[in-house]
């Protein structure tokens, strides 16, 4: 019995995980990314504070599903990224970060809230 209200406890607990991931209102239906990257993409609001040619300084949330507290840092912007409208310094946005094969993150996409 312990095992199974374990395993039930362990179930509900990654299935609000995946939901909270997926209830972020962005569309991906059109991202050319792998099926490998758009499970593992994560997703946080943030404040971009600046946004140049391959890098955005971002102001975010804590991330618990990679462990990342919140803070202020420099993420690569993939060069397919998706951008869901105009974004500018001061914007609050979602993120969506995939993971590279080298372990690193990199924006996806933005949306402005």
């Amino acid at each position: 019995m312990k095992q199974l209200t374990s395993t039930l406890a362990i179930l509900a607990l990654s299935t609000s995980v995946g939901f909270a991931q997926m209830n972020h209102n962005m569309d991906h239906s059109n991202m050319p990314m792998s099926d490998q990257q758009m499970e593992g993409a994560v997703h946080t609001k943030a404040v971009v504070n600046s946004i140049d040619e391959g890098t955005a300084n971002v102001s975010h949330d804590p991330i618990p599903e990679i462990g990342w507290p919140a803070m202020t840092m420099d993420l690569p912007v993939l060069d397919n990224a998706q951008m869901m409208g105009d974004v500018a310094a001061g914007d609050e946005v979602t993120l969506m970060l995939v993971q590279g094969e080298d372990g690193m993150y990199a924006i996806g996409a933005i949306m402005p809230n």
